[in-house]
């Protein structure tokens, strides 16, 4: 039997602390191929580099890494280095986690969404940024991602999975999630650099969740791995029924 192809993606670059335990399970299912950046690419969102040269460089045999965004590994993995060839991509497992609002910042989730742009099916995978073992994580995306490849996932849909810090070796069953509501920090700091010369941090308090029933942040909360189906039509129907009977 043809062993299915898997890209791996990630927004923590080469060095990040997920990617290796996820491509030892990857490998476990199909035949990898691994883009990443070249440096850590955090809260990139969906970003694609257009105004300047993508550079590849090999590390190792199937692994390479581009001087580009997270969506710019899927995308340039996909479509060049295996040729619109792929039967997966999985991103991740991202240093911290990816819910409610997050998925709007986070390059770990846009390299899943660009996937799915692709027609490609997806997974992004984050961790509680507390734990240091990414065994347990990497062990749980290689059952999801064979339930994935066997099932399939519906046009246009990619999965976005959340780890707590586990109890014991492994997970239990996981949650089906919608977003859930996190709270961010609206202060901007102001400093001066040697020369006196202003600067800022965008980045405030660490971000908090609100613990509503039936979201990724509840399941988290309570030590459960959530699973949660994002879309790429953000449209809202209700609204936009609505706005057949303004004066446009």
């Amino acid at each position: 039997m043809k062993r299915p192809r898997i890209l791996v993606c990630n927004d923590d670059g080469i060095d990040g602390p997920g990617l290796r335990p996820l491509v030892a399970a990857m490998r476990r299912v199909g035949r990898v191929t691994v883009s990443v950046p070249e440096h850590e690419r955090s809260a990139d969102s969906h970003s694609l580099t257009l105004h300047k040269p993508i550079r590849i460089r090999p590390v190792s045999e199937g692994v390479y890494t581009l001087n580009g965004s997270p969506a710019d590994c899927a995308r340039f993995g996909i479509l060049e280095l295996l040729k619109g060839k792929v039967d997966l991509v999985v991103s991740g497992v991202n240093r911290g986690y990816n819910l409610g609002e997050d998925v709007i910042y986070s390059g770990t989730v846009a390299a899943a969404m660009e996937a799915t742009l692709l027609r490609v099916r997806a997974i992004a995978f984050s961790q509680d940024p507390g734990c240091a073992d990414y065994r347990p994580a990497a062990a749980y995306a290689q059952r999801l991602a064979r339930l994935v490849l066997r099932r399939g996932l519906p046009s246009g849909v990619c999965l976005n999975v959340n780890f707590p810090v586990p109890a014991a070796k492994s997970f239990g069953p996981a949650v089906p999630a919608r977003l859930g509501r996190r709270i961010y920090g609206t202060t901007i700091t102001r400093r001066a650099d040697p020369r006196g010369m202003d600067y800022f941090w965008l980045a405030g308090r660490e971000v908090t969740g609100v613990d509503e029933p039936g979201t990724d942040v509840a399941a988290v909360s309570r030590g459960r791995v959530s699973v949660t189906p994002l879309k790429v039509d953000n449209t809202d129907q209700p609204t936009l029924q609505s706005l057949h009977a303004w004066p446009l």
